[in-house]
């Protein structure tokens, strides 16, 4: 039985919002708070934001070298040597694959027009003007023909009874999606699509990027399609709906599908005594013209950062990291995909690597005022435990403290939130290399991947914000002292503590919750969350030691680790007592599953496995109802393929991060991966 004292001590551990923020302490000094926010520039940043904007950074075209070209001149315009600054270039045709990932293929157009030519003459719409405004990886044609309206366009049941061969289809399907049913199964001979959905009808001139993404055995049959607006949309559909025969006119001239490369654009300030860690800032610069905020934004800041510690350390003003720090500016997951190839080295403490963290800029110069939008900070997963969690954190805090303003910026508070780990961009790469990995987003944007992304919702303000914490948390921890360590030991040990309550509180009321079926195994999976919330704390405390290992460091971590194990005995005996208070068996499943699994690839699987893989008739339990595990699920599960953990023990650990997993779902998705050769059985 637990005695009320240790109830009186776990609860202690949680402070309110007020009382956190009359305790908090900024872990950064207040001088290099100051250097940092006078020479950091979000005005800089947006500059380069509007000329990023100009490129069509189509990943593998050649809008996107020009992109990358740009980036490049002006780090080399802020004193980045040959030696300090370059491209390294990887081969992208559609063809050649990367782990995983099939490249994508190469891409120019130099122009295309959409026109309507029965019940009467009309230019709908015309590209390079409206960049959007042609579905990306369109191939060059000439097509005149009827318009057939066929719904979503994304399942067959959209076809039955249409005669679609030969014809425009239009649909309000993702673009890529409809032109794989309609032109390549259907005999249609190009896709219009539109989007139909709450935001659309809000903005009803606004358009939806979509891509053909063409797999390897489509690229020779491809042909075009058009994004248009709602308004354009619902118009023909309108038309059709009415009676009236529609026929349009596509026009698409270039060269279209063609092999070609993705450009990394990788920059290095050399560390002074540990340069051989490193800690990675990285930056998305793809994404069609304009896409401002996504991820124009990541890339300028990015840009912003580089010049403001280049000059800082040439003048003198800031000493030289103790740690290198790397910039990549990469196409957007594939591009990162060919750079970790390329770079078997770039891996994490646990694999034996020296890269010791990454922070992903992706959407982070958003207008609050415009948007209503939320600066987001997505923590490290529960399979790479980390104190850049807190760091970051603490440096957000003390943003937010801080008086940032500009002339053209906003006068918004900042509005910023700690988030759970989700995927999405290329942070994934890195945590999959078990180097922590956190993005810098916004959310929610009714702009994200629509023409309405434009520099004007851009904010120099919100740009700096996040250029300040990003930049603060590294150079922070690039020179991490014995004493700064032991306080932020001190830090993460305390925030763990409040964690791991809050872990037992979710775990306690999944217990009481548990449905009939599940009522035996209820405490099992309780213990079981608190014992794996419980080791995520002990490994961020360890995580410090990769930056600084004195000994006085080394005591300080083990004894708060000691702390973190009491919290953890305490709380899993009150669960216990609940549970026989409650009746409930304390009994782990029935089932057990003691194979382990073994990786063959490194970066995050490509989305579509291993369904894409598999015969059609295994693939359809992945579309179907009892397939539950979402994408970060299944990331995570990858993660805890380590070699030494059984089926039972990876099923345990995910339903410790996202509530409780059936073992025979992990198994047969274990089982899918060794199929198609992702893993293999130890």
């Amino acid at each position: 039985m637990i005695r009320p004292a240790c109830i009186v001590l776990l609860a202690a551990t949680i402070l309110s919002p007020a009382a956190r923020a009359q305790q908090f302490a900024p872990l950064l000094d207040a001088h290099r708070r100051d250097l940092l926010h006078e020479a950091l520039s979000g005005e800089i940043a947006k500059d380069h934001v509007i000329q990023i904007t100009r490129h069509h950074r189509i990943q593998g075209s050649r809008g996107y070298r020009q992109a990358a070209q740009y980036v490049l001149a002006q780090l080399r315009s802020y004193g980045f040597s040959e030696e300090e600054a370059w491209i390294e270039s990887f081969p992208s045709d559609g063809k050649v694959a990367y782990q995983t990932w099939q490249s994508p293929s190469g891409w120019d157009i130099e122009s295309a027009e959409l026109r309507m030519v029965e019940p009467y003459d009309e230019r709908i719409v015309g590209y390079p003007e409206i960049a959007m405004s042609l579905i990306t990886y369109s191939n060059p044609g000439d097509v005149t023909a009827e318009l057939v309206w066929v719904g979503a366009g994304t399942s067959e049941t959209d076809y039955e009874g249409k005669d679609v061969a030969g014809k425009f289809v239009l649909a309000t399907g993702y673009g890529g999606s409809v032109h794989r049913l309609a032109v390549l199964e259907h005999g249609a001979s190009a896709v219009v699509a539109f989007l139909d959905d709450d935001r659309a009808r809000e903005y009803p001139d606004m358009l939806q990027y979509t891509g053909m993404w063409p797999r390897s055995d489509e690229l020779d049959r491809v042909t075009f399609g058009f994004n248009l607006t709602n308004r354009q949309g619902e118009r023909l559909g309108d038309m059709l709906l009415a009676g009236r025969r529609v026929v349009l006119r596509g026009q698409v001239s270039g060269i279209g599908l063609e092999p070609y490369f993705m450009d990394v654009v990788v920059a290095r300030i050399q560390g002074s005594d540990r340069a051989a860690d490193e800690l990675v800032f990285s930056a998305h610069l793809d994404h069609p013209k304009e896409s401002a905020n996504d991820n124009a934004s990541g890339s300028a800041a990015l840009l912003d950062i580089g010049r403001a510690l280049h000059a800082l350390i040439a003048d003198g003003r800031l000493p030289r990291p103790q740690r290198s720090l790397r910039f990549l500016w990469v196409p957007e997951w594939y591009g990162t995909m060919a750079y970790i190839e390329e770079h078997p080295e770039m891996t994490g403490p646990a694999l034996g690597g020296t890269t010791l963290a990454n922070i992903n800029m992706d959407m982070v110069g958003e207008n609050l005022e415009l948007l209503h939008s939320r600066f987001i900070m997505t923590r490290t997963p529960a399979s790479i435990p980390s104190a850049l969690n807190d760091v970051v954190a603490n440096m957000a805090h003390m943003v937010d403290r801080m008086a940032v303003r500009s002339p053209r910026g906003s006068r918004s508070r900042f509005n910023y939130a700690m988030t759970p780990y989700s995927g999405g961009s290329d942070h994934m790469m890195f945590i999959d290399r078990k180097i922590p990995g956190i993005m810098f987003g916004h959310s929610p944007d009714y702009t994200h991947h629509t023409s309405e992304d434009t520099p004007d919702k851009v904010d120099p303000v919100e740009l700096e914000r996040s250029e300040i914490i990003a930049t603060a948390a590294m150079l922070y921890l690039s020179d991490l002292s014995a004493d700064q360590a032991v306080d932020l030991a001190h830090l993460v040990s305390a925030n763990g503590a409040a964690r791991l309550v809050a872990a037992a509180r979710l775990a306690r009321r999944r217990m009481h919750a548990a449905a009939d079926g599940a009522r035996d195994a209820a405490t099992f999976e309780a213990v079981n969350a608190i014992a794996h919330a419980a080791e995520r704390e002990r490994e961020a405390l360890a995580s410090i030691l990769h930056f600084n290992d004195d000994e006085a460091v080394r005591r300080t971590v083990t004894a708060l680790q000691a702390q973190i194990v009491w919290h953890r005995n305490s709380a899993t005996a009150m669960i216990r007592a609940e549970a026989e208070a409650a009746g409930l068996p304390s009994r782990p499943p029935p089932d057990d599953d003691d194979r382990v699994p073994v990786r063959l690839t490194r970066g995050p699987l490509d989305f579509g496995l291993p369904a894409s893989r598999l015969p059609a008739d295994r693939a359809a339990w992945y579309a179907s109802r009892e397939f539950t595990l979402g994408g970060n699920a299944r990331f995570e599960l990858v993660n805890f393929i380590d070699g030494t953990r059984t089926v039972k023990e990876i099923r345990d650990a995910l339903s410790a991060e996202f509530g409780p997993v059936p073992l025979e779902l992990v198994t047969r998705y274990l089982e899918d991966l060794a199929r198609v050769d992702v893993v293999r059985w130890q």
